[in-house]
C-alpha cells in the first residue's frame, strides 16, 4: 500500500515511466535535413551565383525523403527547368548517395553498371544531366541534393549549385 503522502505521486511516476520506455523505443528512425530557411538560402545562392553569370536558373532543394524542400525559380526561365532541376536534384541525392558521388557529372562519369539497354534512365525523376550536387555533412552522411536547370550547359548549372554548397557547406552541421 502506498502512503497517503505519496499518493499524489503516482499518475507522474507511471507516465514518466511510460515516457522512458518510448523514448527508448529502437523501432522509431531519426533522419537528418537541412531546416527550410538553409535549404531556401542554399537555392537562392545558386540562382544568385547562376545571375551574376547572366543565366536565369532554377534551383531545387530536397531532403532525405526526396521531396522538394525549396524552389527558387529565376525571372525568365523556361517551364521545364522547375522539373529538370528537381530530377537533377534527386538523382545527385539518390546516387550520390548510393555510390559515394558528389554531384551528377561524377555519377555519369562513373559510369554506373546497369543494365545495357539503359534501363536506369526509365527510372522516374532520375535524370543523368550535369547540374546536381548531393548535399553532405562533415562525417559523410548524405542529407539531400540541389539541382539546378536553365544555363546554356549542364556545367554551368552545376558551378552554380556547387558554389552556393561550398558557401552553406559549413553550416549543414
Amino acid at each position: 500500500m502506498i502512503p497517503t503522502l505519496f499518493r499524489p505521486l503516482v499518475p507522474w511516476v507511471l507516465l514518466l515511466g511510460v515516457a522512458s520506455v518510448h523514448a527508448a523505443d529502437p523501432a522509431l528512425i531519426t533522419s537528418h535535413k537541412l531546416p527550410w530557411q538553409q535549404a531556401e538560402k542554399l537555392a537562392s545562392q545558386a540562382v544568385q551565383t547562376c545571375a551574376a553569370e547572366g543565366y536565369s536558373v532554377t534551383a531545387t532543394v530536397i531532403d532525405t525523403s526526396g521531396h522538394q524542400q525549396a524552389v527558387v525559380k529565376g525571372d525568365t526561365v523556361p517551364l521545364q527547368s522547375l522539373s529538370v532541376s528537381y530530377r537533377k536534384a534527386y538523382t545527385a541525392y539518390a546516387y550520390g548517395l548510393a555510390f559515394n558521388k558528389n554531384t551528377t557529372s561524377e555519377i555519369i562519369a562513373a559510369k554506373l553498371d546497369g543494365p545495357a539497354n539503359g534501363a536506369l534512365n526509365s527510372i522516374p525523376q532520375v535524370l543523368f544531366v550535369a547540374g546536381g550536387v548531393t548535399l553532405r555533412r562533415a562525417n559523410n552522411e548524405v542529407i539531400g541534393g540541389i539541382g539546378v536547370s536553365g544555363a546554356p550547359g549542364g556545367d554551368k548549372d552545376e558551378a552554380c549549385a556547387m558554389a552556393a554548397v561550398n558557401k552553406y557547406r559549413a553550416s549543414f552541421d
